[in-house]
């Protein structure tokens, strides 16, 4: 038999997308069209009904970038169209390379009712099912002209280009001319819909996809063939109305064969990915995350079986407040099962930089959410899209009341396929979470038979189980699930050929998934972090982001700490509501294209004000508390808000300045200002005349820290231009060329340290290197105005170690990575990501890097002709991507790091917190008794503060931070009630318990664990 195969397959690509689907809406008639341009931001839906509109046409201009036009749609409908159902099809000139990432609208009612989204693959409007001929038809339309940034394909993306002169208008500088309109109306009809036509391009579609998906040597890929060209014989295509149902008659066959016994088995998560914050401002998000909602919520009437999940409580509580109808539709369809709050958190944060703390409180406030508006206690996480994920999220999410873990990201990976879709993740304490990554690689699905074959295809635990998710729907301004993907469900839900596709929510995936493995021998485990072999550039992009981040979570600390130790000593009334509504700024701050540093500029401005203002906020409430504890007098009182003592005061402690001993270290310059010695005793550093650290000595174990013939705190500057995403990748080669900075413009004594200024391109750098007394700390203060572009700045220090290993503070622990790379999987982590501090070191000696604001670093290990080992530890101080944020980090920055020397990683994890909470000074004369207090170092405690529920209760988070166990007694400073282990929502802990003797608790740890503890007064 010949083979006319390619033949048939142009033929239906030609028909169905030329004839076949435009006839859906063949019968149409144009609407009237008029237009208000809204003068700056957005306005409420009231005042844009009442605009003063003036005429438009289509085909004519609107919106310049990020500007807001409504429009007043009216028509008639025919009187020949009666008892016929109609639609509006409205298309605003959408962009057409992607779902998303263009112009967007929400229509609404006259009384100003939102009814659905317009989305470049969403136009369509209904108005009725049964028509009345002369029947009026009136519409508004709020139009958002969100510039197109980035256009997305199926294999690539591509960025609209940049200038290195500055940023684009468009690219996220509201203040700056908006420039000439981008869009123009493309289509404003009243059209007859077509259901049967409508329903023959459905059936076409799913054969189609999945004729292709199947091999030529597959006979269902014939008898698909032959049924499609018996339909497209069938098809008059100057009648395809009259024709159709004749055409889908000649599918009904391919479409009723019932899939094989053995099918895989998928899950359809309606879902739409919304990014908080991205290439786009938070306000822009607040109206995306309405016209999904309204879009989804029309689409649930049309199919009651449709679920949809939404994941990030802060965009709920969006909803509840600038859209209260939109948001009473969906909690009338969360009563019916089709609505479902999901993932558990505020909103989806980068898991790397977030720290410890914080990530309890993204669980904390997204859950509380969703008990207390949906009356639901979520058991999943559903973190789709960040860029790697810390080895503490298990217990974290556990404590939550977390069982499920769902992402895709790692597939991302550049280096190494993850070995598993389906497994058991295990935290850095022996926590394990059941866990999914969805095997079709994508959080945008559309449920195309390209998507469902991969799925297929690429699952690799087919030995032991069946079951897959796929999360379906536009994200970032597509609008959602669409009618036809639901279709393509439909049809595939037994279809030969085929998975079985099952519209539901994740839970029932999860639990079905979770039974497949307990009755095929268990799911297999992958230990430790999630690290993505991708985006690692993250780490670094915009420093005052991440400097904001930093310190507002250490602020926070502070300011529950001081308040709930001025309210139970002095009844000094306790912040609850300034406290909740600064935690949520900061966690909204944490979403994964804001604390990473990859949004358009108007974002990363906004957020550097917020920071000012949260810090500004939160110092006048500590300072409140302190000003209460502190008392009346004419002294000062020095309080220490770390989790250990020093100099003389307490943890969580207070002390008049006039009984902590104080020995300021001193310059000594050498050889006519050539070089200069710090010496405090413990440690000696000598600077050269270049600025540069020439040795780091440790006088107690009599051991030089850097390696010989080196020098420390060399500032060195590589070309960074990754292969594709500038803000976000740091690509190996990067190393291929470097710069030291070793030249100084000048280098000098200065009170208590040496003050070196360096000068580079466009660039100046200012450090102070100081030595503190008592400390083994080189402080490395450093103010750089950079204006550098595509340039990335490290500080490396060649330590005269062999480690094994380094040890990166992670939150409630530490990891350790390989410092070799034998492997990929080694190879692969050339940036890695570290918090207060990274430790390196043999087993009796080490040293560490500590700082205030930094995350990305990395250590290479090289062996020397004499035969010691070079470790060296480097941390990544700037880089200066051009896009998304053409002036990324452009500007002065204040940062300090430091290194340890002779350090253990308890001392790291000491210092770390020292480096970060410095000490603060009151007017006044008490000496403050600390609220709590812990009699091992190594058990950190994390957070002291109130009860959520204001019983007046003291919360107590701490953890393990050694990797050891521990037997610990925490003493309260108060009388002492009861002593009660909760989870992070501060409810008790189902078979967990401590023993209390009056007014001390004493427990047991085990390696990394977190204990909550509730202490009633």
């Amino acid at each position: 038999m010949h083979n006319d195969r390619d033949v048939t397959e142009q033929r239906l690509r030609r028909v169905l997308e030329e004839r076949i689907r435009p006839a859906v809406h063949a019968r149409a008639v144009p609407l009237s069209v008029e237009a208000w341009d809204v003068p700056g931001e957005p306005v409420p839906v009231g005042e844009g009904l009442t605009a003063p509109f003036r005429p438009v046409k289509v085909g004519d201009p609107w919106g310049p970038a990020w500007t807001t036009s409504w429009f007043k749609v009216t028509g008639t409908v025919p009187a020949e169209w009666a008892g016929l159902p109609v639609e509006a099809v409205l298309d605003l000139g959408f962009g057409t390379h992607s779902a998303g990432f263009s112009a967007e609208g929400l229509v609404y009612r006259a009384d100003g009712t939102a009814v659905k989204a317009l989305n470049p693959r969403n136009t369509w409007l209904p108005v009725t099912e049964q028509a009345v001929g002369g029947e009026e038809f009136t519409v508004f339309i709020e139009a958002a002209a969100n510039p197109v940034v980035m256009h997305t394909g199926q294999d690539q993306v591509q960025f609209v280009p940049v200038s290195v002169g500055g940023p684009a208008p468009w690219l996220g500088d509201p203040a700056a001319d908006p420039g000439a309109p981008v869009y123009r109306l493309r289509r404003m009809d009243l059209a007859v819909v077509d259901r049967e036509v409508h329903e023959l391009t459905q059936d076409l579609d799913v054969l189609g996809q999945l004729m292709h998906e199947l091999s030529p040597d597959d006979p269902r890929r014939w008898q698909i063939l032959r049924a499609i060209e018996l339909a497209l014989d069938a098809v008059d295509l100057q009648d395809i109305s009259g024709t159709a149902p004749a055409a889908r008659a000649a599918l009904a066959p391919a479409l009723e064969s019932p899939a094989h016994a053995g099918a895989h088995n998928i899950t359809a998560v309606g879902h739409a990915h919304i990014d908080t914050a991205w290439l786009w401002p938070l306000r822009e998000t607040v109206r995306k995350v309405a016209r999904t909602v309204s879009n989804v919520t029309q689409l649930m009437d049309d199919h009651p079986e449709f679920t949809f999940v939404m994941s990030q409580a802060q965009q709920l509580a969006w909803l509840k407040e600038h859209r209260p109808e939109v948001y009473a539709r969906a909690q009338e369809k969360a009563k019916t099962g089709q609505f479902i709050p999901t993932g558990s958190l505020w909103v989806e944060p980068d898991t790397n930089i977030s720290g410890g703390e914080a990530l309890v409180r993204q669980f904390v406030h997204g859950k509380r959410f969703y008990l207390d508006e949906f009356g639901v206690e979520t058991e999943d996480m559903w973190l789709p899209d960040t860029f790697g994920y810390n080895a503490a999220l298990p217990q974290i999410m556990k404590l939550a009341g977390v069982k499920w873990f769902l992402t895709q990201k790692i597939s991302w990976n550049t280096t190494n396929k993850f070995p598993h879709h389906t497994f058991w993740w295990e935290g850095i304490d022996g926590t394990r979470i059941f866990s999914h990554f969805p095997p079709v690689d994508s959080y945008n699905g559309d449920l195309s038979g390209a998507q469902v074959a991969h799925s297929v295809r690429n699952f690799q635990e087919k030995a032991r189980a069946s079951h897959s998710l796929i999360p379906f729907g536009y994200g970032d301004g597509g609008g959602g699930p669409t009618r036809e993907m639901l279709s393509r469900a439909e049809r595939m839900r037994d279809l030969e050929g085929a998975p079985r596709v099952e519209l539901a929510g994740p839970l029932e995936f999860f639990r079905k998934a979770h039974a497949e493995y307990e009755a095929n021998g268990g799911a297999p485990v992958w230990s430790g972090e999630l690290y993505l072999e991708f985006h690692r550039g993250t780490l670094t992009s915009q420093l005052a982001t991440k400097q904001g981040n930093r310190r507002s979570e250490h602020l926070l600390r502070e300011a529950e700490l001081w308040a709930a130790t001025a309210a139970v000593r002095h009844g000094t009334p306790y912040p609850y509501e300034e406290v909740d509504r600064l935690w949520k700024t900061v966690l909204l701050h944490q979403f994964h294209d804001i604390l990473p540093g990859t949004s358009i500029a108007w974002v990363h401005r906004e957020a550097e004000e917020t920071y000012a203002r949260v810090a500004q906020e939160l110092n006048g409430l500590i300072g409140v508390s302190q000003a209460a504890l502190a008392g009346e007098g004419e002294g000062a009182v020095v309080f220490n808000a770390a989790p250990h003592a020093r100099g003389g005061v307490a943890a969580f402690g207070a002390v008049p300045r006039e009984g902590r001993p104080e020995a300021p270290v001193r310059v000594k310059a050498q050889d006519d200002n050539q070089t200069f010695t710090l010496d405090n005793g413990i440690v000696r550093v000598t600077v050269d005349s270049r600025g540069l650290v020439t040795s780091a000595y440790d006088l107690e174990a009599g051991r030089e820290a850097l390696a010989p013939g080196t020098v420390g705190n060399l500032l060195q500057l590589h070309q960074d231009f990754p292969n594709q995403w500038d803000a976000w990748d740091l690509d190996v080669f990067y190393r291929n060329s470097v710069r030291d900075l070793t030249e100084a413009e000048s280098v000098t004594a200065a009170e208590d340290g040496v003050r070196v200024v360096r000068v580079f391109g466009d660039s100046r750098i200012e450090q102070t290197l100081t030595l503190p007394a008592g400390s083994r700390r080189l402080s490395v203060d450093t103010v750089v105005d950079w204006h550098e572009r595509e340039k990335v700045l490290k500080a490396a220090f060649p330590l005269d170690v062999r480690a094994a290993h380094s040890t990166a503070e992670i939150p409630f622990g530490h990891v350790e990575r390989p410092t070799h790379t034998n492997t990929t999987w080694d190879a692969a982590k050339f940036e890695i990501c570290a918090h207060r501090y990274l430790h390196v070191g043999e087993r009796d000696w080490g040293a560490a890097l500590v700082n205030d604001s930094s995350y990305g670093h990395d250590v290479t290990r090289d062996v020397r002709a004499d035969g010691g080992t070079t470790t060296t530890v480097r941390v990544t101080l700037l880089r200066a991507a051009l896009f998304p944020d053409p002036d990324q980090d452009q500007g002065t920055h204040r940062l300090s790091y430091g290194l340890l020397i002779g350090a253990q990683v308890a001392d790291a994890v000491r210092e770390g917190y020292r480096v970060n909470l410095r000490e603060r000074v009151v007017p006044g004369s008490a000496t403050v008794a600390p609220l709590v207090g812990v009699d091992d170092d190594g058990v950190v405690i994390e957070a002291v503060k109130l009860a959520d529920d204001r019983s007046g209760d003291v919360i107590v988070r701490l953890f393990e931070s050694r990797g050891t166990r521990a037997r610990a007694t925490l003493t309260a400073g108060f009388p002492l009630a009861s002593a009660l282990v909760t989870d992070l929502l501060e409810r008790p802990l189902e078979g967990e318990s401590v023993e209390r003797d009056g007014d001390e608790v004493r427990f047991s740890l085990r390696p990394f664990q977190i204990l909550t503890l509730r202490l009633g007064r």
